[in-house]
């Protein structure tokens, strides 16, 4: 046999081999069991790295939860609360009649002094027609 035919062969396919032929059989026997053994460990070991990473992934997956749990707590705390502020935020922005009182004030003060400057000068623009030494500069008679 060629040593690439040896290494093709699986562990339960060369204890299988070496417990049929008597030459070869006690070498096959033993590398076969070793192997079949070397393949268990391997086997164990993927299991156990499977298992702790699932292990460790549930404990992520509880914590994630439980964050998510206290994350929709505090919504529903806060919308709970929210007619409750939207009328806080309502009665701060109420004014209280002191500044309306000013503004109005202001704006008859203002009018007021608009109204006084209108008449006075309308007042001194008519003193201004009547005693202007010019004549007009547009026929005073229409044209039938």
């Amino acid at each position: 046999m060629s040593a690439k035919t040896d290494n093709r062969l699986t562990p339960r396919a060369r204890l299988t081999r070496g417990l049929a032929n008597t030459v070869w059989g006690p070498v096959d026997v033993t590398r076969g069991a070793l192997g079949l053994g070397v393949q268990s460990a391997q086997a164990t070991a993927s299991e156990l790295r499977r298992r702790y990473r699932e292990g460790r992934l549930a404990r992520e997956l509880a914590a994630a939860q439980e964050t998510l749990a206290q994350e929709l707590a505090a919504a529903q705390e806060v919308v709970t609360n929210l007619p409750q502020a939207l009328q806080d935020a309502r009665r701060k922005q109420r004014r209280s009649r002191r500044p309306l009182v000013i503004a109005g004030a202001a704006v008859l003060v203002l009018g007021g002094g608009a109204i006084a400057f209108s008449v006075v000068r309308r007042s001194m623009r008519s003193d201004r027609e009547e005693s202007s030494p010019r004549p007009p500069s547009v026929e005073v008679q229409p044209r039938p």
